[in-house]
């Protein structure tokens, strides 16, 4: 004969089954977060280790000789698109889906001037893997490393001069330099967030 606690216990017992299944959720969906955010720059970082130990430099294609950029160090390699609006974020994240970005207004690499190219990482966790991530590994490059901008067929090349972390409201290195034969390249960091801003300058060779 059952007991007048049985279907207490059997209550009790459903309570915890959806409790533990509600606290397993939350931990599927905590660790998914991170994954989702990093894997990009885990990615990122293993090939650029793999590249560091090949036997002999690694041979880059532009992906699109009409606008794109080559890093070899960090063995990057993706289209560029050309005039985009630094300053509208609709506009330019949906050209971060594609490669990266020049910014309208600033040279290209045929004129005299600076040529600004930008990537973002993302503003939120959910829109981490949207935006490209070529960018990431610009902390690698140190004073001298290559850089090859293929535009309109032509490969330009140029030698890093300077790495430097700026605040967000720091906007001066998008000013377009007609005396000078400058890239600018520009990242949010941390990856994932937009906290500050990785900056690499440029000469051409």
């Amino acid at each position: 004969m059952p007991s007048k606690y049985s279907g207490k216990t059997k209550k009790d017992k459903k309570v915890f089954t959806l409790v533990s299944l509600f606290g397993g959720i939350l931990i599927i969906v905590a660790l998914f977060i991170p994954i989702k955010t990093y894997a990009p720059v885990f990615k990122a970082e293993v090939n650029y280790q793999l590249n560091k130990k090949a036997d002999k430099p690694k041979e880059f294609k532009p992906v699109d000789p009409i606008f794109s950029i080559i890093i070899p160090k960090i063995n990057a390699n993706t289209k560029v698109i050309r005039n985009v609006n630094p300053y509208n974020s609709k506009e330019y994240q949906k050209a971060l889906t594609q490669g990266v970005a020049h910014a309208s207004g600033t040279a290209t690499p045929d004129q005299n001037g600076n040529v600004f190219i930008f990537a973002h990482s993302a503003t939120n966790w959910y829109q981490a893997n949207q935006y490209n991530a070529v960018f990431y590994l610009l902390n690698k490059l140190v004073k001298g490393d290559n850089i090859i901008i293929y535009f309109d067929n032509i490969p330009y090349n140029y030698s890093v001069d300077e790495i430097k972390f700026v605040k967000p409201n720091e906007v001066d290195y998008l000013s377009n330099q007609l005396n000078t034969n400058q890239l600018t390249l520009m990242t949010c960091w941390p990856p994932g967030t937009t906290l500050k801003r990785l900056i690499v300058v440029a000469t051409k060779k």
